[in-house]
């Protein structure tokens, strides 16, 4: 759980400045569950620059209610979370200050989204608050107001989260949690759950992650996990502590962040992912008399697929929709052996390329069209499909035949625009896995569009 909030001060000499406005947003790494907004009397007058700068004047201030009277209520929505604020060193020192005049002791873990900001966007222009969130394309209001600062940085914490492919970030929250009792947990982890489409991560009681997955429904996969009586779930049952997850909307999405994350944290129990997920691949040959032909081989990383499939039975049932789509002959597509007509041409749907009827130049434009299509070489595009939120699009970006990772953005913005798609973009691998589950998820399943670029 996080307390991701904003101060603004009267400014003056360091340790002697006093809060005007304090904003809180108890957030648990998806959405808002609590808040605290509210003026406070600092008892000492404004900086000139501040009054400028903030709106914040004295006599706004003189009916609002002093530090002391809001102190509770700091104190029970920051407890058990983690103070989150962009350069939470300030905002970290005012708190204390504030509470050491009371004569309390106020002490709570922090995260700076400055900091994290460097290592996770290293490429932006700027690190304030208000150029960060403007070049990353997030919705401000009221600047320099605490409300409107808190809120624009519990929407940069979200993306930076789901920026963190590590997940140190979770990883570091779950270690710093007070411990609880282990009696009932795995009802307790059920019951936080949600039945959504994303990724899961189980962590152990020192945050190390031991499991990472995806499921179109988290509850009803978690569920399986601990209701299994298999070797590995039941050493999962005995190891998991907590278990985070992220929402992602998309499926694909969910199996690209998956995929990758796997091969970045290596979890003890998902050794048999750590590997190529596929088996076969579509390759391509010229034969003796110029035709292009189709063949499905063992996968192999010298050469350049087409496209690839998980296993045989896939590639083949594949291969005959392919088939039957751009017209191709049987023979020649390698599913039906014969040294003369394919059983396609005796029932019309061959224009006879197997017996030399069908000139080499006509048919294969036909396998150029299907290769140009479904090949990711010098291809540009950005597959759009659902997002976490009805509000929401995911994006996943291919340049030039390379994935170059993955995104969510507002239906308000226009995501074609390089700059704000750059910004956006958490950057993955361009690996075969990445590159098999997309064209193996567009051959399957259905999208909200696809744009060229």
């Amino acid at each position: 759980m996080y307390a991701i909030l904003d101060i603004e001060t009267t400014g003056g000499k360091y340790n002697e400045e006093g809060i005007t406005e304090i904003a809180i947003y108890k957030f648990d790494g998806h959405k808002i569950v609590d808040q605290f907004i509210s003026l406070v009397n600092p008892e000492i007058p404004i900086q000139p620059f501040v009054v400028n700068l903030t709106g914040i004047n004295n006599e706004m201030l003189r009916q609002a209610p002093k530090f002391y009277e809001v102190a509770k209520r700091i104190v029970e929505i920051t407890e058990d979370a983690i103070i989150v604020a962009h350069n939470a060193k300030f905002d970290y020192r005012i708190l204390q200050t504030e509470f050491n005049r009371l004569g309390f002791e106020f002490t709570r873990e922090t995260l700076c989204t400055v900091e994290l900001s460097k290592k996770l966007l290293p490429d932006v222009k700027s690190y304030s608050l208000g150029k960060l969130v403007r070049e990353l394309g997030i919705p401000m209001s009221d600047r320099h107001r605490a409300s409107g600062d808190a809120k624009a940085t519990v929407i940069l914490f979200k993306l930076l989260l789901s920026k963190d492919s590590k997940k140190e970030i979770i990883s570091n929250t779950i270690r710093l949690e007070p411990k609880r009792q282990l009696d009932s947990k795995l009802l307790d982890i059920i019951e936080k759950i949600p039945g959504e489409t994303g990724v899961y991560y189980m962590h152990r009681e020192d945050g190390k992650i031991i499991y990472i997955g995806k499921s179109k429904n988290i509850k009803k996969r978690i569920i399986q996990h601990f209701t299994s009586d298999n070797r590995k779930s039941k050493k999962i049952q005995d190891e998991v502590y907590s278990v985070s997850y992220e929402k992602t909307g998309s499926d694909l999405i969910a199996q690209l962040k998956e995929s990758e994350e796997i091969k970045i944290n290596k979890p003890i129990y998902n050794r048999a992912l750590r590997k190529t997920i596929y088996q076969n691949q579509l390759n391509s040959y010229i034969d003796e008399n110029g035709y292009i032909n189709l063949k499905i081989e063992k996968a192999d990383a010298r050469k350049k697929p087409i496209t690839t499939f998980t296993n045989y039975q896939q590639a083949k049932s594949s291969l005959f929709k392919i088939t039957e789509t751009y017209g191709l002959c049987q023979k020649l597509t390698g599913l039906y052996q014969t040294k003369g007509a394919c059983f396609s041409y005796t029932i019309r749907e061959c224009a006879g390329a197997c017996i030399g009827i069908e000139s080499p130049e006509e048919y294969n434009k036909k396998i150029e069209d299907f290769i140009k299509k479904n090949s990711f070489e010098n291809n540009s595009f950005l597959v759009i499909d659902r997002g976490r939120d009805v509000d929401e699009r995911s994006v996943v970006y291919v340049e030039k035949g390379i994935f170059k990772g993955i995104a969510f953005y507002n239906l308000n913005y226009q995501i074609t625009n390089t700059d704000v798609l750059s910004s956006l973009i958490t950057p993955m691998a361009n690996n075969k896995d990445a590159q098999h589950i997309i064209q193996s998820y567009l051959r399957k399943y259905k999208v909200l569009k696809i744009i060229p670029l």
